[in-house]
């Protein structure tokens, strides 16, 4: 299939009541993986190349990679840009082909944020492109602390960024290897109340399962970035392999278990966030 848009899959998503998962890429192998579980269970799925990745494999090599994963998928894939810190770096990935880029303004006073962002949209939608923007700030577990977003922030930022999609802070923290966040319900209420603009959670990984399917089937919150969830598993299978297998030395023979692991860890983020049967 042709690459999707985050539009494309956000906005149903938000009307129907069910999420979308935006899992970080850091290979083939994992990217693969996640666009098998999204087919074994019907649903779409985003790929999302973060600046971990990025700073690994040049976004020259991951756009034809994702558009190729597109298009011999049964399901609809976004090739999405996560964290693009610069309108520059957002700009490049339209230019490259993909169908979807973050902009994250979230260190910026409200005003630039917008500005910035409302720059990149109108650069983006010309493109036929998707544009998520963050208001308010998601920390990481074991760094900086999270500032929560302001309601009315939120609601300028809907109005007047051109963005098709807007992640807020709300209790979930980037990097949690336990499922532990508390999500304050009553700011995204609010939130929520303001702002008619599918919404997004980064660190969607310490969110326990039950809170996300909670949220995708009674809230805007349309998609989540699945990121240490999916990268644990890898890391527990590559152990495995090569503490079971200590003469293996081929790259391809090591990483196939890894990507069945990657695949069975997706299918089980997938399901809960599928519509209600």
């Amino acid at each position: 299939m042709p690459l999707a848009t985050l539009k494309d899959v956000l906005a149903p998503a938000k009307e129907q009541g069910y999420a979308v998962a935006g899992f970080v890429v850091l290979g083939w192998e994992d990217a693969r993986a996640y666009v098998r579980a999204a087919e074994a269970t019907n649903s779409p799925v985003i790929l999302q190349a973060g600046p971990g990745c990025r700073a690994h494999t040049p976004l020259e090599v991951l756009a034809p990679m994702f558009r190729h994963l597109a298009e011999t998928a049964s399901v609809d894939v976004v090739a999405h840009l996560d964290h693009g810190y610069e309108a520059a770096d957002c700009f490049k990935a339209v230019d490259l082909g993909f169908s979807s880029v973050m902009f994250d303004g979230s260190k910026l006073a409200i005003e630039e944020n917008i500005e910035i962002t409302r720059s990149i949209a109108d650069y983006a939608h010309k493109h036929g492109v998707s544009v998520e923007g963050e208001v308010g700030y998601v920390g990481y577990a074991e760094g900086a602390n999270s500032a929560g977003t302001k309601v009315g922030e939120a609601a300028l930022f809907a109005r007047q960024s051109g963005a098709d999609a807007m992640a807020i802070s709300i209790g979930n923290v980037h990097l949690q290897q336990e499922q532990a966040a508390e999500i304050d319900f009553d700011l995204l209420r609010k939130i929520e109340a303001d702002c008619d603009i599918p919404l997004v959670l980064h660190g969607g990984s310490g969110i326990p399962s039950a809170v996300r399917q909670k949220l995708a089937q009674s809230s805007h919150v349309s998609k989540f970035n699945i990121g240490t969830e999916v990268r644990m598993a890898f890391g527990k299978s590559l152990r495995d392999v090569l503490s079971d297998n200590p003469d293996m030395f081929d790259r391809i023979s090591i990483l196939k278990p890894t990507e069945e692991a990657v695949f069975e860890a997706a299918k089980q983020v997938i399901k809960p966030l599928l519509p209600r049967s």
